[in-house]
């Protein structure tokens, strides 16, 4: 179900907020996809919760209650790598 949200906010450049570790984040989802520990790990420009604005990985088991938002952003950050090393087996990206 997590999975569906996050790839569905990725095609429409959607916003998507969610909590994590007990914060509540809203983030730009980037890339959605399987670290070399097997994790589903979502790559994302976060805007807020947590800490400061920036690229963050999150994985996708601590996250809950994914929401997609009404609001669109524009497209992929600067320094985004649609083929991150770090990502073994890509589900859906930017």
């Amino acid at each position: 179900m997590n999975q569906a949200i996050i790839c569905e906010a990725i095609r429409e450049k959607k916003l998507l907020s969610f909590l994590y570790l007990g914060k509540r984040r809203e983030v730009e989802p980037h890339l959605l996809g399987y670290d070399s520990d097997g994790d589903l790990t979502l790559s994302a420009w976060q805007l807020s919760g947590g800490s400061g604005q920036g690229f963050r990985d999150f994985h996708v088991s601590k996250l809950s209650g994914p929401t997609k938002g009404l609001n669109g952003f524009a497209g992929p950050r600067p320094g985004y790598n649609p083929n991150d090393q770090t990502i073994e087996r890509i589900v859906c990206r930017l």
